[in-house]
């Protein structure tokens, strides 16, 4: 039974898993068919990360609402790690380099890296302003030196849309969803058009089809009987 659910030239950009290796696993394991399962799907690494967690983790380690951090992440980038501005500015929080390298990120296109760094920014504005929301975007978009110039929110169109746009994100349910782990090995370099959120719906295709290959091969081994057939059913259905 043959499955492909995803155009091969896409694959190019995915890590190929081979499919022999984790059947030799599973058939080592046993017949029991959560073993043969568990020792399939567990030869297939992990292929991405969820923004969300590092978002709660951020708000947690720095105190700051996560539903302001998200919204600034939706703002800056759209949640895409390897987004970078004319200016420089990189990653989903669009750090600049030196803003950056004084936070301790030493890889501004890691979500990781680049979220808690952004929340750090973002809280040491926080704390220079007495809490003041606005202020303090308006210090993370035009930067801590206009504001104090200024006296609070400069005159600038740019900054004054920009606080606008993140105070009515913060008051959405974001989702910033999961992205690719390898996403941030990118940069700033063009995967051929695909963006970060394809490439991240790519790979979670290609884990279906790489799953449904191997049980399919399983299933249809020639030792296998009408009971394991059977049990096969029963297993899927309570995984569903």
């Amino acid at each position: 039974m043959a499955i492909n659910i995803i155009d091969p030239n896409l694959t190019s950009y995915l890590k190929t898993i081979s499919s022999s290796t984790a059947l030799g696993q599973a058939t080592s394991s046993g017949n029991n068919f959560s073993q043969l399962l568990s020792a399939v799907l567990g030869g297939i690494p992990q292929t991405s990360v969820d923004l969300d967690g590092i978002f709660q983790k951020a708000a947690d380690t720095y105190g700051v609402p996560v539903e302001l951090l998200k919204a600034v992440g939706k703002a800056e980038s759209n949640f895409d790690p390897t987004a970078k501005s004319s200016a420089g500015a990189m990653g989903i929080m669009q750090l600049m380099p030196g803003t950056a390298e004084s936070l301790g990120v030493t890889d501004a296109f890691d979500p990781y890296q680049n979220i808690m760094g952004g929340a750090n920014y973002l809280s040491q504005m926080l704390s220079q302003v007495n809490g003041d929301v606005e202020i303090a975007l308006a210090a993370y978009n035009a930067g801590p030196g206009n504001v104090e110039k200024y006296g609070g929110i400069p005159p600038f169109e740019e900054t004054q849309n920009y606080i606008q746009k993140v105070m009515d994100y913060a008051s959405e349910q974001l989702v910033a969803g999961i992205v690719p782990a390898n996403a941030a090995t990118a940069g700033s370099e063009s995967l051929s058009g695909v963006t970060a959120k394809d490439l991240s719906t790519m790979m979670t295709l290609y884990r279906y089809q790489t799953e449904l290959s191997i049980l399919s091969a399983l299933t249809d081994n020639k030792d296998n009987n009408d009971s394991t057939s059977e049990l096969f059913s029963d297993e899927l259905m309570n995984l569903i």
